[in-house]
């Protein structure tokens, strides 16, 4: 779904209104967190996970902390409950053999950095992981799963949205009240420029709480795109973000496409954006996300931007990750 406009507006009227409902939500997530002896996998367990609902960041992180665990040697296994796809039992994503139908786009975006696990049940996921070697995982999402001990969990904040309308789900953008969820947080990453004063909030609620920094930032073959004439599409949680980054690379944007988030590509929106990207003589182009959950014909004529995060402090990350190694020895 595409997220309501005013979920990151200053409360107002709609917000007011559906308020008692998200009183409710917020009851049920409290009570699904209590009275739930999360399972020990026997290894380390890091969760990349948010308070709103929509994309922040969270798969980017996972990727990047993968990456960092992996030059100290480590054997990552990433678990994920899959989400859009229809397989339910712990499962290896195999790309050559599944798709973002059976386990989801994220899952299928993962597996290109390492051993991804789905399940609807998280502890079975961990339980197949670790059968097969793995000595750390990350979680993509999950901080309001309580069904697995945790390490290290992070929570990712998109810089320009923020908290949102301070709301919760669906007079708002959040999954529960900020402050408890920083109560069980280690870290906070925010992604991008800090416009809503995240740090700022966040050292008011917790200051104990470290405030990392991090960035999108598109890999260096993006640059080919600089000068190209270019029609974009995306099904993201923020697709203004990629259609920015596009800007930014230099490329000639003459049409913008914004879909919801995992957005599920019907014959007729494909025909639609081959034939105007043909008509134009330009490059159609997506998010590595979106790519996933494209059917093979069409992934050859479309380009991708891939991206990774770069952290402000590098340093502070690799304390959080000795944190969380160092918990479980």
């Amino acid at each position: 779904m595409k997220a309501p406009g005013f979920w990151y507006r200053p409360p107002g009227l709609m917000a007011g209104l559906l308020s008692p409902l998200g009183a409710v939500y917020g009851y049920f997530t409290r009570r699904r967190l209590r009275g739930v002896r999360p399972f020990d996998p026997g290894v380390p367990v890091i969760c990349a996970g948010n308070l709103v609902a929509g994309g922040q960041g969270k798969t980017p992180l996972a990727i990047a902390l993968a990456a960092r665990l992996a030059s100290r040697g480590r054997q990552v296994g990433f678990i994920t409950r899959g989400y859009g796809g229809q397989i339910s039992e712990a499962t290896r994503v195999d790309p050559l053999v599944h798709t973002a139908v059976d386990v989801g786009d994220e899952a299928l975006l993962l597996a290109a950095h390492g051993p991804v696990y789905v399940a609807r049940q998280r502890p079975a996921a961990a339980r197949l992981a670790v059968a097969e070697g793995a000595d750390v995982l990350i979680m993509d999402d999950g901080f309001q799963n309580p069904s697995l001990h945790k390490g290290l969990s992070l929570v990712v904040v998109d810089g320009g949205s923020g908290f949102g309308n301070g709301h919760l789900i669906p007079a708002g953008p959040l999954r529960e009240r900020v402050a408890d969820g920083l109560g069980r947080a280690d870290a906070v990453v925010v992604i991008g420029r800090d416009a809503r004063g995240v740090d700022r909030q966040v050292r008011q609620m917790n200051p104990a709480i470290p405030v990392l920094q991090g960035d999108l930032v598109p890999e260096d073959d993006a640059r080919r795109l600089a000068g190209q004439t270019v029609v974009a599409f995306a099904g993201i949680g923020r697709p203004h973000k990629f259609f920015a980054m596009l800007d930014g690379l230099g490329a000639d944007v003459i049409s913008r496409f914004s879909f919801p988030d995992h957005h599920t590509y019907r014959p007729e929106d494909l025909q639609r954006l081959v034939e105007m990207a043909a008509a134009a003589e330009a490059t159609l182009v997506t998010t590595t996300k979106d790519f996933a959950r494209l059917p093979p014909d069409i992934r050859k004529v479309v380009e991708i931007v891939e991206v990774s995060i770069a952290f402000t402090d590098e340093a502070a990350v690799d304390r959080l990750l000795d944190r969380a190694l160092g918990r479980s020895n």
